[in-house]
């Protein structure tokens, strides 16, 4: 998650949240994405009670507690050092303690480590609470301005080119709006690649969400890659929101040969291409291909 800065972590802090002793057992915690505001009084209060608090980097973590005026034993627990600390952290809540997790930002386990603790504590019996409040991938959801009554969030593409096309074209046909993140260096390379599969489709591109300077941007994506590959890399990892496939973009490949067809007659394979991908959102890729089949099929001329 996108971690805040020092500029949008300077709220008016909190007291130290008191109340009753919380039960034992490790607590999912959500934490701001940005503004140290967006926080709930219940996430303030376990923070406040945990025995532990485990977090990805105690440094990011430790400047929200200072901000909400929270001491805390704060543990470092993250990818690299999960193996050795997850033991630890169960033999804790196993003798009665209270452990809550927190990510740098937003909520823990999307896109961030936490999965196999809480795979851990169901397998000892050890009771597992969410505490929920903020997320990148709600909120950039809910500004985007598109379908949400079903959505598919796929987090991080793979870099390497290859992996990251066949991730793409598996997307494609999720009947769903979907939701991404991507670093800001690859953010350009990324929208290039989704633009022959997805161009036509609206998009959202939604950065630095909650802070001072934070950016909606709407298009195509195709109107965005284009963008994206003359601007200069912007700073913080981006949301990217993708409309669902029209009905027509799920067309059977023999209605888009019978479309294709048509068209053939009256326009070069280009033209025809381009009319027909516009005409159903179907990407241009695919219909290319489906061309190509046709055309070989159509005799030559004398």
């Amino acid at each position: 998650m996108p971690e805040p800065s020092d500029t949008d972590m300077s709220s008016k802090q909190s007291q130290n949240t008191t109340g009753p002793k919380i039960d034992p057992g490790l607590y999912i915690v959500s934490t701001p994405i940005g503004n140290a505001a967006d926080i709930t009084l219940r996430a303030l209060s376990i923070l406040s009670h945990a025995d532990t608090v485990a977090c990805e980097d105690t440094r990011v973590t430790g400047k929200l507690m200072k901000i909400h005026n929270i001491q805390a034993n704060l543990t470092a627990y993250h990818e690299h050092n999960a193996p050795q600390i997850r033991p630890e952290l169960i033999k804790r809540l196993k003798n009665g303690e209270t452990v809550a997790l927190v990510s740098d930002a937003g909520t823990p386990l999307i896109s961030d480590p936490g999965f196999k603790l809480v795979q851990a504590c169901h397998e000892a019996g050890i009771p597992v609470t969410a505490a929920p409040g903020a997320s990148a991938v709600l909120s950039a959801l809910v500004v985007a301005g598109l379908p949400t009554d079903r959505f598919f969030f796929a987090g991080f593409l793979p870099a390497k080119q290859k992996a990251r096309q066949k991730a793409i074209e598996e997307l494609c046909s999720i009947p769903a709006t979907l939701v991404l993140m991507e670093s800001p260096r690859r953010l350009a390379t990324m929208m290039e690649a989704a633009e022959p599969v997805l161009g036509s489709r609206a998009c959202v591109v939604a950065r630095e969400l909650t802070k001072l300077h934070e950016e909606i941007r709407r298009g195509t994506v195709s109107e965005l890659a284009a963008y994206y590959k003359a601007a200069t890399p912007p700073k913080g990892e981006a949301m990217i929101v993708i409309a669902p496939p029209s009905a027509e973009s799920m067309l059977s490949e023999a209605e888009i040969d019978s479309r294709l067809r048509d068209a053939l007659q009256s326009n070069s394979l280009r033209d025809a291409v381009r009319t027909v991908a516009e005409a159903t959102g179907v990407s241009k890729k695919t219909v290319y291909a489906r061309a190509l089949d046709i055309d070989k099929e159509r005799p030559d001329d004398d």
